[in-house]
């Protein structure tokens, strides 16, 4: 391949097309960056409900009222 047949469109079309290529990877990684962000919150949140639920549930039964308290003797 010789490089004095290569036109000047190759000066600029090469480099239109890599910078077309990172913008579209910029924007796909942030969408994605976002998402994963988004669905972690939603993991803590519903962790955190998890274990107020489960703190809410212990204490509200109290000691003594277990599963091993009515067990027969």
């Amino acid at each position: 391949m010789d490089f004095a047949e290569m036109g000047a469109g190759h000066f600029i079309y090469i480099p239109a097309v890599l910078l077309v290529g990172i913008v579209i990877g910029w924007i796909l990684g942030s969408r994605a960056a976002a998402d994963a962000y988004a669905a972690e919150m939603r993991r803590r949140e519903e962790r955190a409900r998890r274990q107020e639920r489960a703190s809410g549930e212990a204490a509200a039964s109290g000691p003594g009222t277990g599963t091993a308290a009515r067990r027969p003797g």
